[in-house]
């Protein structure tokens, strides 16, 4: 580059340029303004979404990166705006996806003189993220974007920050030193695998299993293994059953893929492939409460296989008869290459998760096919079953959508199909998300949907669709209640319910106020030719659906189901 200056905007802008970033979502601040005069000024190729909420941009950034593969980026000001950019920053670091968060902070010389909105950035984030720097000095840059670049994409992934004070955006450095290291701008950044006489112990111990399964979460996508994991499944005949996250990493037409197992969206079809097996293989995975029904399934006494990039989840919750410290997808190709010319067992895996397959696609229809009013969520997922193509990609919050879609959604191939907010559960999350996830594959039909709860957390994010010709097909649960904790007051604590109910809202007329095609839906026999008319349309529509309340429905959730 040229021997001359540039301002600490400016070098921001050209980092995440030469880092290969193509947008950026954020929103405005006075402290931010020399960088966003950057962004207006130069020419650097990326494209800036601008969100009505911080929160929201973060959460963009988050979907971005699952489904693009590549760093995702997010961007807000000093004060509530750092404040309000956390929720997205902690979930992404929390799931192990690289998202960047930048922050505006004020002058370094108004430090400690009481200047609005001043905190300690620093501080704010540093228990949150992987990596967390501030820029003091202009010079500090860009060694800062190539430090949170190499954090991101090495290892396990996670999020990062930088605090921009507003007097070094605007003071100048040396341009030769806008420099960054290729390779550093997705994920995985380089790939490990454990020691040769790891993966041998771990292939002995598979080759004398009968019943072998394999459970597999997010890591596994976030690696590209999902051929791999099809590979070494069939190689073993041995089930796939996923966490909540890991939802994709294999076809759920595919003959050995069992299904979600745990407390959100798992079955007792799912659990029963589990409480069989002899030997459990968690892959990409932390084998948290929720993916084992709070470390009940599997058991203690199953011996226990654990391949995951983080070390330090692996023996966490379970004694491990072989741990695998590496890439999922590169360890799998290594243990893969261990068992050539294993012979099957001919053990009967396959029939059991054709039975599991079978039970709960029955147990859908039969619930699908109640005519009642309001609507039963079961009838919602086999409509979106009936419409989506190989190519749709669902996005929902974490309350009443997710344990239906987790149970319910076929995914047609494997990939990122799915996504959810589960390391946190905050709600407000899937339009955002949605909106990232659009513009990281924008031939996709993206569908957000979202309990009217949720509803009310992002609905300003109404306007940034219409604004921008996003075409979402938006889906509102509407029962009137935040349904998770009502229900959880039904089983817990003998129907004493209390502040979880809200009045009922007209979604649809909500969303035509911002411009957006929308319809309500209380007739079961409607939802199927509006959601075809929605996934036809160009433009975004919402769907109101009134549906039963959830402490009412057949929720595949484990403490509700028994």
């Amino acid at each position: 580059m040229k021997n001359d200056t540039v301002s600490g905007a400016e070098a921001l802008v050209e980092m995440l340029a030469a880092n290969g970033v193509r947008h950026v979502f954020g929103l405005c601040g006075d402290t931010s303004l020399p960088f966003y005069d950057a962004l207006h000024r130069l020419n650097h190729g990326m494209t800036h979404i601008l969100a009505r909420d911080e929160r929201s941009a973060g959460y963009m950034a988050e979907a971005y990166a699952k489904v693009s593969g590549r760093v995702g980026v997010c961007e807000g000001p000093s004060g509530g705006g750092a404040t309000y950019l956390l929720p997205a920053i902690v979930e992404a670091n929390e799931s192990s996806v690289p998202v960047l968060g930048i922050t505006s902070d004020v002058p370094v010389t108004s430090r400690g003189r009481y200047p609005l909105t001043e905190l300690d950035q620093q501080r704010l984030y540093g228990s949150l993220t992987k990596w967390n720097g501030t820029a003091d000095l202009p010079g500090q840059v860009p060694g800062l974007v190539r430090a949170a670049f190499r954090a991101m994409t090495t290892g396990r992934a996670g999020a990062t920050h930088i605090c921009m004070p507003y007097d070094v955006q605007k003071q100048k450095l040396d341009a030769s030193t806008l420099w960054v290291q290729p390779g550093h701008d997705s994920y995985p950044a380089s790939r490990s695998v454990p020691a040769g006489e790891e993966i041998a112990a771990a292939a002995q111990l598979l080759r004398n299993a009968d019943n072998p399964v394999l459970i597999c979460g997010g890591g596994v996508m976030l690696s590209g293994g999902t051929a791999e994991l099809a590979a070494l499944a069939e190689l073993l005949d041995a089930p796939v059953c996923t966490t909540v996250t890991g939802k994709g990493t294999i076809a759920e037409s595919h003959p050995l893929a069992g299904g979600v197992v745990g407390a959100n969206g798992g079955t007792p079809e799912s659990r029963s492939i589990v409480e069989v097996a002899d030997l459990v293989m968690f892959i990409g995975c932390r084998a948290g409460s929720t993916t084992t029904e709070n470390w009940r399934v599997p058991s203690g006494n199953t011996t226990i296989i654990h391949l995951d990039i983080d070390p330090s989840v692996i023996g966490a919750n379970y004694k491990v008869a072989a741990a695998l410290v590496g890439d999922a997808k590169a360890s799998m190709m290594e243990l893969v290459n261990a068992l050539a010319g294993h012979r099957k067992r001919g053990n009967s895996a396959r029939k059991r998760v054709a039975d599991a397959q079978a039970a709960k696609r029955d147990r859908l229809a039969a619930l699908a096919d109640d005519e009642a009013k309001p609507l039963v969520p079961e009838r919602i997922m086999q409509a979106l079953n009936r419409v989506a193509t190989p190519e749709t990609i669902v996005v929902a919050d974490p309350g009443t959508p997710c344990p239906y879609i987790s149970c319910y959604f076929e995914i047609q191939k494997a990939g990122r199909s799915f996504l959810t907010n589960r390391a946190h559960g905050a709600l407000g999350y899937s339009l955002s998300a949605a909106i990232g996830a659009w513009y990281a594959k924008p031939d996709a039909k993206v569908v957000a949907i979202m309990g009217d709860g949720s509803f009310g957390f992002t609905v300003g994010e109404l306007e940034t669709v219409a604004r921008l010709g996003i075409p979402l097909v938006i889906m509102v649960v509407s029962n009137a209640t935040f349904g998770w904790i009502k229900a959880s007051q039904k089983s817990g604590y003998d129907e004493r319910y209390f502040s979880v109910d809200f009045t009922q809202t007209d979604h649809a007329r909500i969303a035509a106020g911002y411009g957006i095609e929308s319809c309500t839906v209380t007739e079961p026999s409607d939802l199927e030719p509006r959601l075809r008319e929605a996934f036809a349309s160009e433009r975004a529509v919402l769907i109101d659906i009134v549906t039963q309340p959830l402490q009412d429905a057949a929720a595949p959730v484990s403490q509700w189901m028994g």
